[in-house]
């Protein structure tokens, strides 16, 4: 709660209220030797939503019926094999002998005011690597000194405005719009009603973590 405190602050949450509603994620991947590992979490309103730990995804608060729920579980557990496989591959073709993390966090806070901030960062190796800028839709490098890398990762994200326009649909309208249904007291029914594309932008972020992973490790530190 402290560091979604933090957060809000830094993002300008407004000091009406101690702790504006907030929904948000946090994807963790761990490269090293070909191996990958996963892990990571999703919050509604500061409870625990869904929890990820290696090719399992489990949902904490009911939102999705469990047939439903059965099969986006396979759909993560699916994505996230593929995603090993090429990592094997790309380490395979470039081996890098150290150990690359990624932290993937996005999502939204909804202020008393009625008025809401959405964001996206990426991280690499505990040091800001890219961010989504919610309004224009745009990738943004953050790595210190312009460096190639993030560069080119920036460029090659931007190639694909169907995935930008759905991740600023997501941060400007879903997630805020689930915020809006707690805040109204109906936040069951409509969480069930978004949960699919909730579980389907935890896939969407893992592709955008492959690419990154992907980027780095075919062109081994440089471009």
């Amino acid at each position: 709660m402290l560091r979604l405190l933090l957060l809000c602050g830094a993002l300008g949450c407004g000091a009406e209220r101690a702790a504006p509603l907030a929904f948000t994620m946090l994807q963790r991947t761990r490269v090293s030797k070909g191996s990958s590992v996963f892990w990571g979490n999703a919050t509604l309103d500061g409870r625990l939503s869904h929890l990820l730990e290696g090719l399992n995804v489990t949902q904490v608060l009911p939102l999705e019926p469990p047939d439903a729920w059965a099969r986006r579980q396979q759909d993560v557990t699916t994505y996230l094999l593929y995603f090993s496989q090429l990592v094997k591959l790309f380490s395979k073709e470039r081996p890098i002998n150290y150990t690359q993390s990624l932290c993937c966090r996005l999502g939204c806070c909804l202020f008393p005011n009625g008025t809401a901030h959405s964001f996206y960062e990426v991280t690499l190796n505990g040091t800001a690597f890219l961010s989504f800028h919610v309004p224009n839709a745009t990738w943004e490098r953050r790595w210190p000194g312009g460096d190639a890398v993030a560069a080119f990762a920036e460029k090659e994200l931007m190639k694909y405005p169907k995935t930008t326009r759905d991740l600023q649909h997501f941060l400007n309208t879903t997630c805020v719009g689930i915020l809006r249904a707690q805040s109204a007291g109906t936040g069951k029914q409509s969480s069930r009603a978004h949960a699919p594309l909730v579980l389907g932008l935890i896939l969407g972020t893992f592709a955008l973590l492959g690419m990154a992973v992907g980027i780095f490790l075919c062109t081994g530190g440089s471009c």
